[in-house]
């Protein structure tokens, strides 16, 4: 050992630098040997763990957070409705009916863009329809004979022209027709139709005693005749439109019969 310390003063002396030592001692305890090997790199410090997931929880909590916002932003934007097939039409089929029965909510007419929907609506509608244009023919039919009443509007008293068609649709429209034929003319929920496209339960106008004004109304029966109550002193009866008379003083045809307007 006084060897030892020897050298290590004399290292001191010289101004160098004592490296450490490790002593080891044999399984046997008789020797002891010395390790001055010493690495130079510098040891790598790890990561305090509690501040690697202070910053992994901080990052999770922002993307939570942007995911919440994202979601409330797109349920305001677009709304789901929930429910079965079946429910989703009803609603739907609702809420055109309360567009038609209120016009004033648009600044312009509203107008069904596709009427062909997946599943399966169009076809229900065009059958109700067919059953609903039916039914007014037939209160039309059932009105012919009775005398022509300006102002009526009943079986009981009779009919004017205008009246008779109020009386035979308004029963069976969600938008209601107004009570004259002029009226019933620019009525915005009545589509314009042509001459070669006429169905039954479609509205011929004509103007008699006016020039530009609707002043008489017939209802189409198909094959070229209409249904009409002409004027005082006749009766309910079915016209031809294809006569001169009809022909002269022919206006234009409206449909007001449509899957948006029947209740």
């Amino acid at each position: 050992m006084s060897y030892l310390k020897s050298l290590m003063t004399l290292a001191v002396l010289a101004g160098g630098c004592i490296l450490p030592l490790q002593a080891h001692a044999s399984p046997q305890g008789k020797k002891v040997s010395y390790n001055t090997s010493h690495s130079h790199k510098r040891a790598k410090k790890p990561a305090h763990s509690s501040e690697a997931s202070f910053a992994a929880r901080q990052r999770m909590h922002n993307r939570a957070l942007l995911l919440s916002k994202q979601k409330e932003k797109q349920r305001h934007e677009m709304p789901i409705v929930e429910g079965s097939a079946h429910d989703k039409a009803a609603l739907r089929s609702q809420n055109r009916r309360y567009l038609e029965q209120h016009p004033e909510w648009f600044a312009t007419p509203y107008r069904r863009h596709n009427l062909h929907l997946q599943d399966g609506t169009s076809l229900a509608d065009s059958q109700h329809l067919q059953t609903v244009t039916d039914e007014i023919v037939n209160r039309l039919q059932h009105q012919l004979g009775k005398p022509y009443v300006w102002g009526g509007e009943s079986p009981e008293e009779g009919f004017d022209c205008s009246g008779l068609v109020y009386f035979a649709y308004n029963k069976l429209l969600a938008a209601k027709l107004p009570r004259t034929a002029d009226e019933m003319y620019h009525f915005r929920r009545a589509k314009t139709v042509a001459d070669n496209d006429l169905q039954r339960g479609d509205l011929l106008f004509f103007h008699i005693h006016t020039r530009n004004k609707a002043d008489h109304v017939g209802v189409y029966l198909g094959d070229g005749r209409f249904i009409e109550s002409p004027r005082t002193g006749e009766r309910i009866r079915i016209s031809y439109l294809a006569d001169a008379f009809w022909q002269e003083h022919y206006l234009g045809s409206k449909r007001i019969l449509t899957d948006n307007t029947v209740l």
